[in-house]
């Protein structure tokens, strides 16, 4: 039998058996000659050349891309250190503040207050209700699981996006929580920025092209159990319905952000520097128009 010989260079012993189990597939009589670990040779009649040629050719073009490589999201802001200057921030106000007092120029002008809001439209009290803390225990908590959580949230979405939908998220929850209540509701905190966070990192991480672990999706969930029991679950200044509402706010808010165009948007450095300023200018907006009213 006059034989012709395909040979097919620097291949492991598992691609080789591959392609003698393709040509045996196509009815393809062959033979085999190792002539060393790189270079294994595959013999074929004359008359099968051509079609062992096409079968092995065929099944490259199939399995090119297989199997698919995971894309894993390695986006970070340029600069990181974003949650440390809120968490500063929000201690820097405390040491200005000081505790829940009635006789407090800041929490008379800027706690948040369901009568105030409902009856005289102090609307900026949703958002200056944020910044202020009850005690230091309360400051404590949300800083510390707060800070982290905020961290991990802007390496996702970068700063400027991140800072303004947690600020927004927030705020509607504040006011989702004042219609609900209705008169004589106060309330002050960052914890209900704290659980909008949790619930957009839900939601960002269980969207993500590659498969979530368990771990990712449930440590935010942890974090804010953890939170709420550190805070306690009842008490003069615990607002439940405001952690509630930022955790569903957040839900919804995490679907928002992950929109077709996200990955294109918190590429953007104008965008993100734009909105940062933005988030800065609606909260000190909100404090002069509390301070001066």
């Amino acid at each position: 039998m006059v034989e012709a010989k395909t040979i097919l260079t620097h291949r492991g012993i598992e691609q080789f058996n591959t392609c003698s189990l393709i040509l045996s597939a196509a009815g393809i009589s062959h033979r085999t000659q190792f002539v060393s670990p790189q270079l294994i040779e595959i013999f074929v009649t004359i008359t099968d050349l051509q079609n062992a040629a096409d079968q092995l050719e065929h099944y490259e073009e199939e399995n090119r891309n297989w199997p698919q490589q995971h894309s894993y999201d390695n986006y970070a802001p340029v600069f990181r250190a974003m949650a440390p200057i809120v968490i500063a921030a929000l201690i820097y106000m405390y040491s200005l503040s000081g505790e829940w007092s009635t006789g407090s120029i800041w929490f008379s002008a800027g706690a948040g207050d369901s009568t105030a809001i409902l009856l005289s439209h102090e609307y900026y009290r949703l958002v200056t209700a944020l910044t202020l803390h009850a005690n230091a225990a309360h400051l404590l908590g949300n800083c510390f699981l707060g800070g982290i959580l905020l961290h991990f949230l802007l390496l996702s979405t970068g700063n400027g996006i991140g800072l303004f939908a947690v600020l927004t998220t927030a705020t509607l929850a504040n006011f989702i929580n004042v219609i609900l209540h209705g008169p004589g509701h106060l309330f002050v905190g960052f914890s209900t920025a704290v659980f909008a966070v949790i619930g957009m990192l839900c939601t960002i991480r269980f969207s993500e092209k590659t498969r979530p672990s368990h771990a990712s999706l449930l440590m935010p969930l942890m974090a804010g159990f953890a939170l709420l029991a550190f805070l306690g679950s009842s008490g003069e200044h615990t607002d439940l319905g405001g952690h509630l509402f930022g955790l569903v706010c957040g839900f919804f808010s995490g679907n928002i952000i992950k929109l077709k165009n996200f990955d294109k948007w918190r590429q953007s450095f104008p965008l993100q520097i734009t909105l940062v300023f933005v988030s800065v200018i609606i909260i000190s907006f909100c404090w002069l128009a509390a301070l001066s009213n």
